[in-house]
């Protein structure tokens, strides 16, 4: 669901990037008072799994469109909802920079939608109505399906609206969301059972981090140690072994605007789209992930240069991704340190 800046119009784009970056400020201030020195490095380990997993797109049976995680509910679960929100933020960012995966002028739309539908709405309002202070395995279940499903409706909502409002393509509304909002049901409901499978096993090694990301906590002298290495080993192996494996139809975006204009991508104006295209020509150094046509290798058959390209993108990704969110972790937690709540004894 990463949207092209050729379907966004400067003020709608700009505007949206208001919206995230005032969004950003709020968390970054929320984070600053729940960071310590075990929740830094889960912060960048998670954010480099959800980076590792969006390369791996499922094919949506009987459609010829395809999906991908968004994982905003799964940061939401482990983290909380401020420290999700800029997880996720920069998993976007390395994606869209380094790998020209989703727009620069779509970056705040892309954020917004992937970051406060699942994070702030989903995740508070259902999710954790749903599965309560006594979870079980059935209500973590019903939560992640139910939650999944409906802020993955509400940001594919957003994806047309923002079009719509922007109106520089010439896809009609009504068209465009009878076939964004059933294709997103479908992938909801697999990144539902997804985002379940990760809570279970992270609740029955460590139930005490859903606890505490609940409230907003740090994690204190919680080990998790072994949380860490396997959810690093996951995502070493998703990034770098699995993404050979996603799937080649287009995702549910794509596949809207072909069925509604019989194009998966739309030529962008001149202008404000230009400059920035040529801006992320130059910072993406792995365009779709894998190799720039003059890196591949004139004499290596392009199935392997293929592999091997996917496979560099995919642990190149996770691990900037990983550095960038451990990074804004540690300079969260040092200000904090220097500056400690006016509740909170610097000594205690």
């Amino acid at each position: 669901m990463h949207m092209a800046d050729a379907l966004l119009s400067p003020a709608v784009g700009g505007t949206m990037w208001v919206a995230t970056a005032a969004t950003t400020v709020y968390c970054s201030a929320k984070v600053r008072q729940s960071l310590d020195d075990r929740k830094v490095p889960l912060m960048g380990v998670l954010a480099a799994f959800v980076f590792a997993a969006q390369m791996i797109n499922f094919t949506i049976p009987g459609t010829g469109s395809s999906g991908h995680l968004g994982g905003g509910l799964i940061l939401a679960v482990l983290l909380g909802a401020p420290a999700a929100f800029l997880a996720i933020a920069s998993v976007l960012t390395v994606q869209a920079l380094f790998f020209a995966d989703g727009g620069l002028l779509a970056l705040g739309c892309n954020i917004f939608n992937l970051g406060i539908f699942p994070c702030f709405i989903a995740y508070p309002l259902i999710y954790k109505k749903i599965v309560g202070n006594q979870p079980t395995q059935g209500r973590l279940l019903a939560g992640s399906l139910i939650a999944a499903v409906f802020g993955l409706q509400l940001g594919a909502l957003a994806v047309v609206m923002e079009t719509t409002l922007s109106g520089v393509s010439e896809l009609p509304f009504s068209s465009f969301v009878l076939m964004m909002q059933p294709i997103h049901l479908a992938i909801g409901i697999v990144e539902g059972l997804v985002t379940a499978g990760v809570i279970s096993f992270i609740w029955k090694a460590r139930p005490e981090i859903l606890e505490r990301a609940a409230g907003d906590q740090p994690l204190g002298a919680l080990s998790v140690g072994r949380i860490l290495i396997g959810l690093g080993l996951v995502t070493v192996l998703t990034g770098g072994v699995l993404s050979w494996y996603a799937s080649g139809h287009p995702d549910g975006l794509e596949w809207s605007m072909f069925k509604v204009s019989g194009q998966e991508e739309l030529e962008a104006p001149d202008g404000v789209h230009r400059s920035l295209e040529e801006v992320q020509t130059k910072t993406a150094m792995m365009p779709d992930y894998g190799f720039k046509a003059s890196e591949a290798g004139a004499g290596e058959p392009a199935g392997e240069s293929g592999k091997l390209g996917t496979t560099v993108a995919g642990l190149l990704g996770g691990l900037l991704v990983m550095l960038l969110g451990m990074g804004i972790g540690f300079i969260f937690k040092r200000r904090a340190v220097s500056h400690p709540h006016p509740h909170q004894h610097p000594h205690a």
